[in-house]
C-alpha cells in the first residue's frame, strides 16, 4: 500500500503540556507538534510563534488565562512558516514582530508555503477557514530589537541562518531563557526543506554562547537545565550534519537525488527514525541538502505541485 503523502494521514491528536521554563515564562508543547512560547511581563504578554489557525491559537490563550489575565500585546514570529504564523489574529495582539528577512519571505513565498503546508499536514490546520489571510508584521528589525515589558526586557535577535534565512530567537536575560523556534528541536526531526545547512551549526554556537538555563524549542519537550539544553543543541547539530554530509558526498560525485536519499537514510535511520515527524521531513530535507551541496544558495520555493512530484519520485 502506498505511503500517505507527508503527514496527510496523521490525524491523531497530541497531548498538550504547558511547562514553566523560568519565572513567568512558559512553553506550550504537544508531543512534537509546533510549540508556542509565552513571556509574561509586568503589564502584558508576548506570544512566540502563533500556531497555524486562530482556533488553534485559542488553545494557547486558554493556557495563558490559567496563569495571568494580562493582555496579550505582542506576537513574535520566529520565521515565516504557515504553521507558525497564520494563527496570529487569534491573540488580539496590537503588535506582530518579525525580522525584515522573515517579512520579505512572506511576500516572496508565504502563499505557496501556506498551500504546501496545508497539503502536507492538514491536522495542524484545524478550522482552516478561520484564517483571515497571510500574517503581516507590524514591527520588523534587521538584527536586533529590545522589547521592554516593564522591568522585563526581551531581546529579539537574528543570530544567523538555520531553519530559514530569517530565523530569530527571543532571549529573556533576567531568567536566562531562550525561545529558539525551529533552530533547536528535541526528539523531533528538524525540518530542513528551507534551511541553510552550512550556517546552521554556527547559529547553534551563537545560541550556546548565551549559556541558557532553559530553552523553549520549536518542537519537542521544554528544555530545563543546562544539561538538557546542551544535549538538545548537540542533538540538533548531529541531525543537521547527518542529513547534509551524506547528501553532499553524493552530489559532489555527480550522483542522483535518489542516491542521496538512500545515503541519508542509511546515516539517519539508525539514529533518528523514532523522532516525531521524521518520515514527514526526510524527503524535503534530502532535496534541500542535495540542492545546497550543488551550489543552490537560496532554497527553492515549495509548492503543492513540487511537493507531490518530489514525494512520488522518492517514495514510489
Amino acid at each position: 500500500m502506498a505511503k500517505a503523502f507527508a503527514s496527510s494521514g496523521d490525524m491523531e491528536a497530541k497531548k498538550i503540556s504547558f511547562t514553566e521554563v523560568g519565572r513567568d515564562l512558559y512553553a506550550f508543547t504537544a508531543e512534537g507538534d509546533p510549540n508556542t512560547g509565552v513571556i509574561i511581563g509586568d503589564d502584558s504578554v508576548m506570544v512566540v510563534d502563533a500556531q497555524a489557525t486562530p482556533v488553534m491559537a485559542q488553545l494557547v490563550v486558554d493556557k495563558i488565562r490559567e496563569v495571568t489575565d494580562k493582555p496579550i500585546k505582542y506576537v513574535t514570529l520566529t520565521h515565516y512558516h504557515a504553521v507558525r504564523v497564520l494563527g496570529a489574529s487569534g491573540y488580539g495582539a496590537s503588535e506582530i514582530i518579525a525580522s525584515e528577512k522573515c517579512e520579505g519571505m512572506i511576500y516572496e513565498r508565504g502563499q505557496e508555503d501556506w498551500d504546501s503546508e496545508y497539503g502536507r499536514f492538514p491536522r495542524l490546520f484545524s478550522a482552516a477557514d478561520s484564517i483571515p489571510g497571510l500574517t503581516w508584521p507590524t514591527m520588523t528589525f534587521k538584527n536586533r530589537m529590545t522589547i521592554n515589558m516593564g522591568k522585563r526586557k526581551v531581546e529579539l535577535m537574528h543570530l544567523g541562518r538555520a531553519h530559514t534565512a530569517g530565523d530569530i530567537v527571543a532571549w529573556v536575560p533576567d531568567e536566562g531563557v531562550m525561545f529558539t523556534g525551529d533552530i533547536v528541536e528535541y526528539h523531533s526531526a528538524c525540518y530542513c526543506g528551507d534551511g541553510h545547512f552550512k550556517d546552521w551549526g554556527n547559529t547553534l554556537d551563537a545560541i550556546k554562547a548565551y549559556n541558557p538555563d532553559a530553552i523553549a524549542p520549536g518542537r519537542g519537550d521544554a528544555l530545563v537545565g543546562k544539561e538538557m539544553v546542551n544535549k538538545a543543541i548537540e542533538n540538533t547539530r548531529d541531525f543537521v550534519e547527518s542529513t547534509y554530509k551524506p547528501a553532499a558526498r553524493v552530489a559532489v560525485r555527480g550522483g542522483t537525488l535518489k542516491e542521496a536519499w538512500d545515503a541519508v537514510r542509511a546515516e539517519c535511520d539508525p539514529k533518528f527514525a523514532d523522532y516525531a515527524i521524521y518520515e514527514h521531513c526526510l524527503p524535503f530535507n534530502v532535496a534541500r541538502a542535495f540542492d545546497e551541496a550543488r551550489g543552490i544558495e537560496t532554497p527553492r520555493i515549495w509548492t503543492a505541485e513540487r511537493d507531490r512530484e518530489m514525494w512520488a519520485a522518492l517514495q514510489g
